[in-house]
């Protein structure tokens, strides 16, 4: 009997065992591979471009056009030009039918003959006037005639110098009447007044003209050289817009090409479409190559900042020392070298465990003060510049991980300039090839098993940025 239960004493410490090393496998299977599922996600630092904007919607407009009327009524007879043509200044391309402009030109050309015709009867009754005039005071003086006659001779002389005068003005008035109807005339043949692309024709030929109350419009031109785009800016984003910003645009057919100028003008009325205020931003863009015309929709981006050919890293790599983004540079630069930074020997904060050749680097770029990165901007500045439309952004200092040549992980103070969404611009701290972590890799998971990794890699990113 005693046998009996030692026999099963041993079997049941044995079956405590198994269930041991079991559970001990499981459990070293699950961490390795949950370590397998998390890992962190390595980043590169390499040279890039950063740029924050804002954009909107617009319209391409030539930026010089004038619409061409008629001044006088008809029949619009003939077309000379269509559009798309190129004209040139003085250039004929309508008539409109100029019977009756015609038939005054001429009416007044005959007025003005027969008047002429009479000028000359006019100037021999002066002449008669004036020898009588002579005659009687000859005989006035010698006594030889009465009062009567003397001054009915000087009563004819004055009436035949007005009649004369009188003649002359009526010659004045027919011939400005003329000149007012053959210039009625010319306005029936309509010429360009400019240089340019007919871009519309309103009228078509056979179609009556009434022009007494206002010039019709008949057709326009544009010069296609220069185009305006109208960019409608929402009420939320124009405190950031100001004139002169750099901005950008692309077209519908336009592809990925960029069209680049700087902000002319805002115009400060506004228009409201459904109760949305929207203000008009207009800046010009070369067309020589004529890829662009009128009516076009543009797709705009106002560039508030930028940074052209910098040293980049992700912004999950981040993690930012300063609480107040706001705060000045000098406040910031100070808070760097409190770290294990050098900021004393050049006033912006070199980290330690850089490289000699990077710090020669920024010794020189600081001393010629070009800031850092290389390359030409995209907007014709300086190699490595930021552009910046507001207030000079603060360099921020930041801490990353970095990765080192045997696996180790060190964290690193940097400095900070423009950052964006995804990524931000370091001023000093890293070269380019370093390596950081960026963020977590997680494997593929479904149901609890996600639910816990999801767990455990908030908190371990949590941890990774010091949060």
């Amino acid at each position: 009997m005693a046998s009996f239960f030692s026999n099963r004493k041993r079997i049941a410490g044995l079956a405590s065992l198994v269930v041991l090393i079991v559970a001990g496998i499981w459990y070293w299977r699950s961490g390795s591979e949950e370590e397998s599922q998390i890992q962190p996600l390595i980043a590169t630092v390499g040279f890039g471009d950063i740029e924050n904007t804002i954009t909107a919607a617009g319209s391409l407009q030539p930026f010089e056009f004038v619409d061409v009327g008629a001044q006088v009524n008809g029949i619009l007879e003939t077309l000379h030009v269509d559009i798309g043509d190129e004209v040139v200044e003085g250039q004929l391309m309508a008539e409109i039918d100029a019977r009756i402009q015609q038939a005054r030109v001429d009416a007044s050309r005959a007025s003005i003959e027969a008047l002429e015709a009479q000028i000359e009867a006019r100037r021999a009754s002066l002449e008669l006037a004036k020898a009588n005039a002579d005659r009687q005071e000859r005989l006035m003086a010698a006594d030889a005639t009465s009062q009567l006659d003397y001054d009915n001779a000087i009563t004819s002389l004055a009436s035949a110098q007005s009649n004369l005068i009188q003649l002359e003005k009526q010659i004045q008035q027919s011939r400005a009447s003329l000149e007012s109807d053959e210039t009625q005339l010319e306005f029936s043949r309509i010429y360009a007044p400019a240089s340019g692309t007919i871009v519309s024709i309103e009228m078509n030929e056979g179609r009556t003209i009434n022009a007494n109350q206002q010039a019709p419009t008949i057709l326009r031109i544009a010069d296609l050289d220069t185009m305006t785009v109208e960019t409608e800016i929402s009420e939320a984003d124009i405190g950031q817009i100001k004139k002169g910003m750099q901005v950008y645009f692309t077209t519908l057919g336009g592809g990925t090409r960029r069209w680049y100028s700087e902000l002319r003008q805002i115009l400060p009325t506004p228009v409201i479409e459904n109760n949305v205020v929207l203000y008009t931003g207009l800046f010009d863009v070369d067309n020589s190559d004529k890829s662009l015309l009128s009516d076009m929709t543009a797709q705009v981006y106002f560039v508030t900042s930028a940074a052209r050919n910098v040293i980049t890293i992700p912004v999950g790599a981040l993690t930012f020392i300063d609480e107040n983004p706001g705060a000045p540079a000098a406040n910031v630069a100070g808070r760097a070298a409190a770290g294990n930074t050098r900021a004393g020997e050049f006033g912006s904060g070199i980290p330690e465990g850089m490289s000699e050749e990077m710090r020669e680097r920024i010794r020189e770029r600081m001393a010629s003060g070009q800031g850092f990165g290389g390359g030409q901007g995209a907007f014709g500045g300086r190699p490595g510049a930021n552009i910046s439309n507001q207030q000079p952004q603060a360099r921020r200092p930041a801490k990353v991980t970095v990765i080192n040549e045997d696996g180790s992980q060190e964290e690193r103070e940097v400095l900070i300039g423009i950052t964006s969404r995804i990524s931000a611009e370091v001023v000093s701290g890293l070269e380019a090839g370093d390596r950081v972590v960026a963020g977590i890799l997680q494997g593929n998971m479904s149901g609890p098993e996600q639910a816990n990794s999801e767990d455990q890699r908030r908190q371990m990113f949590r941890a990774m940025r010091g949060i």
